[in-house]
């Protein structure tokens, strides 16, 4: 099982360093590091997230890990676990489009 980022979650994991570095970078980096460290866990324990709520029915492989105050939505496929978006938790994901995992 290998994991693959997405470009919308390399773009939102920059973001997240970006807005906690005008704090800290050192907290910053830390945070990035402990994300990936539960994103790689997955290799082991695909299915160890939930189903995301507002996908739909048939997206059963539509899983994500509660990581803090952040969503880290991803596709749980065969071969690969495709990490699709990281998002605040206080974010309102149905008002999104397009939604993560229609974007790959």
């Amino acid at each position: 099982m290998r994991i693959e980022w997405t470009e919308p979650a390399l773009t939102d994991m920059e973001s997240i360093r970006e807005y906690i570095g005008k704090d800290s970078e050192y907290y910053a980096a830390r945070l990035i590091g402990r994300i990936i460290g539960a994103v790689e866990r997955l290799e082991q324990f695909p299915k160890m997230g939930r189903q995301v709520p507002e996908a739909e029915e048939e997206e059963d492989d539509i899983r994500e890990l509660l990581f803090q105050n952040y969503r880290i939505m991803y596709r749980a496929e065969p071969h690969r676990i495709l990490v699709l978006t990281i998002i605040h938790a206080a974010r309102d994901i149905s008002l999104k489009e397009p939604k993560p995992w229609d974007v790959v």
